[in-house]
């Protein structure tokens, strides 16, 4: 298993070994002991899997308030996606900015996302599956949204925003700015 660190604290690249024959591959994408192993700690207490059949779709930036905050750890189960993680963790030296990744069915890559980050995709197959593990279940009065297209943030989709799809809540999130601040970095003082 190869784990990369990204330009922010906490995100990281994860890529689980696969070993293929003829037949194909075989990979394990969660093994607990092996992640304690690399210092990732995480009680995954929920699956989700979801089909987005547009190229362009875009869901998020979404994260859960406290006390139902999750960290999740996303993969491609078909297709190909650009992954976006955001830093909303208040006196964090990174607060506002993003990292992406772009996981296929292919690299088999997974991207660990903790709490104090919202999180987001866009697919950029059709028919792309997204697989996530979660480490507190769905609490609605928990969830949140950020604007996917904020200009305070700048993220760049790598799609054409005439091209992009999203749900009614998505595209009413409102921006960074106007959010009220849940997290708060751990080495703020």
């Amino acid at each position: 298993m190869k784990v990369e660190a990204t330009k922010l604290d906490g995100v990281l690249l994860i890529t689980p070994d696969r070993f293929g024959d003829s037949r194909g591959f075989f990979s394990e994408s969660w093994n607990q002991r092996r992640m304690a192993e690399a210092g990732i700690d995480l009680d995954f207490v929920q699956d989700n899997h979801s089909l987005s059949s547009k190229v362009g779709t875009v869901r998020g930036l979404h994260y859960q308030t406290p006390p139902h905050a999750q960290a999740k750890l996303v993969r491609c189960g078909r297709g190909a996606l650009l992954d976006v993680a955001v830093d909303i963790r208040a006196g964090s030296p990174t607060f506002g900015q993003w990292a992406s990744a772009e996981l296929t069915a292919e690299n088999g890559s997974q991207l660990l996302v903790p709490e104090g980050f919202a999180h987001g995709f866009v697919t950029l197959q059709p028919d792309t599956e997204i697989i996530y593990k979660c480490t507190d279940y769905y609490a609605p009065d928990c969830d949140r949204a950020i604007a996917h297209d904020d200009p305070a943030l700048g993220i760049d989709w790598g799609v054409d925003p005439t091209q992009r799809t999203l749900s009614d809540k998505d595209a009413a999130a409102p921006n960074l700015a106007d959010l009220e601040t849940v997290f708060t970095w751990e080495g703020a003082a």
